[in-house]
C-alpha cells in the first residue's frame, strides 16, 4: 500500500533533519499548464518525491504546479529526471536553486491540491494566464534598470520589499497578491506606454501579473526570469553588478537569502539597522516582524512585552488567555 501523507510528528521530523549529515539543495519551481486531474497528479508527485526523501511544500491545481522544496544532494539528478518525466510540460523546466542555503529549509513533504497555485482573485473568463510578458535575463535586467522609459514593479508583499528590492522599484502596498493586481493597474496607468518590468521571489507571481497587465492593455510588459533568486544566481555567475539590494525574503525556515551586504530595514522594536525576520514566540501571536539580536534577547523572541508575558505563562494559562482574547 502506497503512503500518500506524512505520519510522523513535526518534532521527530525536525530532529531527523538536523541529524542528517548529507547536504541538501533548496529548489523552487513552478509551471502554469493544464492538469486535468489534480488529485491523481498530486498523489503521483507525493509518492515519487517521498521516495527520493524530498522535503518542502508543493501546491497543485488545474492551472499548474508551484513548489519550494529541498532535495538530498545525492538524489538531485534523480529528482530532476523524475520531475521532467511527470509531464511533457515539465520536461526541461527551469529550477531556481537557492543561493544562500544551509540545507535546513524544510523538514517534511507537504503536497496539497488548491483551486489556484497563486490566489489571484481573477474571475474574468477572458483572462489567459499563458499570455505573459517577455522574460528578462540578468544582463537585460541590469540594462533596463534606471532608464527613464522603464518602471520596475515589485509584486511581493510589504515585509518582503522592506528588507530588499531592486533599485528604485515601485512597491505595490498590499498584503495579498489578489489585492495587488488591480492596485498595480491603477498605480501604473500614467506610465502605460513605458516598459513595465515586474518581479517577485521566484517568478510565479510576476509571470501571472505580467499576463494580467497585458490583459488590461499595457503594451510593453516584461518580467524577471526566475525572479530574484535566478537573477542573483545568474548575476553572480556572470560577474554582473547586483542591482537588487539587501535580502531576498523566502518562504521557508531561512526567512531570507542575503543578496548584498546592504541592510535597508530597521528593527521594529528599537529602530536599529536590521533585516532579520522572526515569528513571535507567543503561540497566540506568531507575528512575522523584524527583530535584532539585542531585542530578541530582551523580549525572548516575542514582539511585545504582552506577548513575552503570555509566552512565559504555563500552557493552560496561555490557552485561557487566547480563548479570552477570542471572546473579547
Amino acid at each position: 500500500m502506497q503512503v500518500l501523507h506524512n505520519r510522523i510528528s513535526n518534532e521527530e521530523l525536525r530532529a531527523r533533519l538536523f541529524a542528517e549529515k548529507e547536504p541538501r539543495v533548496t529548489v523552487s519551481l513552478y509551471k502554469y499548464f493544464t492538469i486535468v486531474n489534480p488529485r491523481a497528479f498530486r498523489d503521483e508527485v507525493y509518492v515519487k518525491f517521498n521516495q527520493l526523501n524530498v522535503f518542502g511544500r508543493i501546491y497543485i491545481a488545474h492551472e499548474g504546479i508551484n513548489a519550494q522544496i529541498s532535495v538530498p544532494e545525492s538524489n538531485f539528478n534523480a529528482f530532476r529526471e523524475t520531475l521532467y518525466q511527470l509531464s511533457p510540460e515539465l520536461d526541461g523546466l527551469r529550477l531556481n536553486i537557492a543561493i544562500d542555503d544551509d540545507g535546513k529549509s524544510f523538514w517534511v513533504l507537504r503536497c496539497k491540491v488548491r483551486s489556484r497555485i497563486v490566489a489571484d482573485g481573477i474571475t474574468d473568463p477572458g483572462f489567459d494566464a499563458s499570455k505573459i510578458g517577455k522574460y528578462l535575463k540578468a544582463d537585460e535586467v541590469n540594462e533596463m534598470i534606471g532608464r527613464d522609459d522603464t518602471v520596475f514593479v515589485d509584486m511581493r508583499n510589504h515585509y518582503e520589499y522592506e528588507v530588499g528590492h531592486f533599485e528604485n522599484a515601485l512597491e505595490v502596498p498590499s498584503n495579498t497578491f489578489r489585492e495587488q493586481l488591480p492596485m498595480a493597474v491603477e498605480m501604473l496607468k500614467e506610465n502605460k506606454d513605458k516598459n513595465i518590468v515586474m518581479y517577485c521571489t521566484g517568478g510565479i507571481r510576476c509571470e501571472k501579473a505580467s499576463a494580467y497587465l497585458r490583459y488590461k492593455g499595457f503594451p510593453h510588459v516584461f518580467h524577471v526570469e526566475g525572479g530574484v533568486i535566478e537573477y542573483a544566481r545568474k548575476a553572480r555567475e556572470q560577474c554582473l553588478p547586483l542591482k537588487f539590494i539587501g535580502k531576498n525574503f523566502v518562504f521557508d525556515e531561512r526567512l531570507g537569502e542575503r543578496i548584498t551586504d546592504d541592510i535597508i530595514a530597521q528593527c521594529h522594536q528599537c529602530g536599529k539597522p536590521c533585516d532579520n525576520h522572526t515569528n513571535c514566540n507567543n503561540d497566540g501571536c506568531h507575528l512575522l516582524f523584524i527583530q535584532c539580536d539585542e531585542c530578541k534577547n530582551k523580549y525572548d523572541g516575542c514582539c511585545s512585552d504582552e506577548c513575552k508575558e503570555e509566552f512565559h505563562l504555563p500552557e493552560e494559562e496561555q490557552q485561557r488567555a487566547r480563548r479570552a482574547g477570542r471572546v473579547n
